[in-house]
């Protein structure tokens, strides 16, 4: 893959700038919003559980759909971007994330349809609307330009799509058909939580990395190579993340020499699997989103080693 904009370009040396005027946060704010939230998230819980409640649905999907990306992006603010303003922050996670989320929902509708290929649309979609919703709340903030504010607002715009698109996936599970299932919005929430590092935030703060990079002065994109290919990357990543179940089915059914029905292998299960197949399932999967997130870690590190003000980061 390409990467944008070496470190010699004018580009890596914007110099870091003081905080803008307006609130900061203090330092180490993320590790009490993790603590606190966490608490909360658990005192939910056990409250809804207990009393049955379900106006505290609400307070437990938000809490737990929230607390991990807000966390990361609290974090990369106070490492990486304080200079860049808490507007502009809340702004990208905010505005950002819904834009994105609406745009993906509206597109998705109306151009994908069942296939073998549909994670791949969807990532394409996916990562071009987190772009675009980028593009768009940075509009009044032509000198935002560089890897590091690419890799910071990138990953504030993808933080803020997956609490949003948690949010909806944890309502799915939380309601069915014979009422409200706590252990299912409970399980959801929590596996979410502890994949969200390695998703959205990740692939689009590569992703804007790429973008932010060959920004012109005058806040004009330019649609370079590199751009494009970054793009297309990350892209790639996700269609492989979401579509790492199939996969997995695929390598067992071959590897096995079980013969797949296509209709089953599109609903995503295999009938009465043996305990090898259930063994080979859970170690192509697990370490096929494993190997996905590595890459992508490793990635969004060598953005960073080439920008000279990120080391200067406390």
């Amino acid at each position: 893959m390409t990467h944008p904009q070496p470190p010699g370009s004018p580009q890596a040396r914007i110099p870091r700038q003081p905080p803008p005027p307006g609130p900061q946060v203090r330092a180490g704010l993320w590790k009490r919003c993790l603590w606190g939230g966490l608490t909360l998230w658990v005192l939910t819980a056990l409250v809804t559980y207990a009393t049955k409640n379900t106006t505290l649905l609400p307070t437990l999907i938000l809490l737990g759909s929230f607390l991990v990306p807000a966390v990361f992006v609290l974090w990369a603010y106070e490492r990486h971007g304080r200079d860049l303003g808490v507007h502009l922050i809340l702004g990208c996670f905010l505005v950002g994330g819904v834009l994105g989320v609406l745009g993906a929902s509206v597109m998705e509708y109306y151009l994908l349809h069942p296939s073998l290929w549909i994670f791949v649309g969807v990532g394409l979609i996916e990562e071009a609307v987190k772009l675009l919703a980028l593009m768009y709340v940075l509009r009044r903030y032509p000198h935002i330009r560089g890897l590091r504010a690419g890799l910071v607002l990138g990953a504030t715009v993808g933080f803020g799509f997956a609490a949003f698109e948690s949010a909806g996936y944890a309502f799915n599970a939380a309601v069915t058909m014979k009422g409200i299932d706590l252990r299912s919005l409970l399980e959801t929430e929590v596996l979410r939580g502890l994949l969200a590092p390695f998703g959205h935030g990740l692939w689009t703060a590569i992703a804007g990395a790429a973008l932010l990079a060959f920004r012109r002065p005058n806040g004009r994109y330019r649609l370079a190579a590199p751009v494009v290919t970054t793009y297309l990357g990350v892209s790639l990543l996700h269609a492989l993340w979401d579509s790492m179940h199939g996969i997995a089915l695929w390598l067992v059914a071959r590897i096995t020499g079980t013969g797949l029905d296509p209709a089953l292998f599109a609903q995503g299960y295999m009938p009465d699997p043996t305990a090898t197949q259930e063994h080979l399932f859970t170690l192509f999967s697990v370490g096929g989103l494993a190997a996905v997130s590595l890459f992508g870690i490793g990635w969004a590190r060598s953005l960073a080693r080439r920008d000279p003000s990120w080391k200067n980061t406390p």
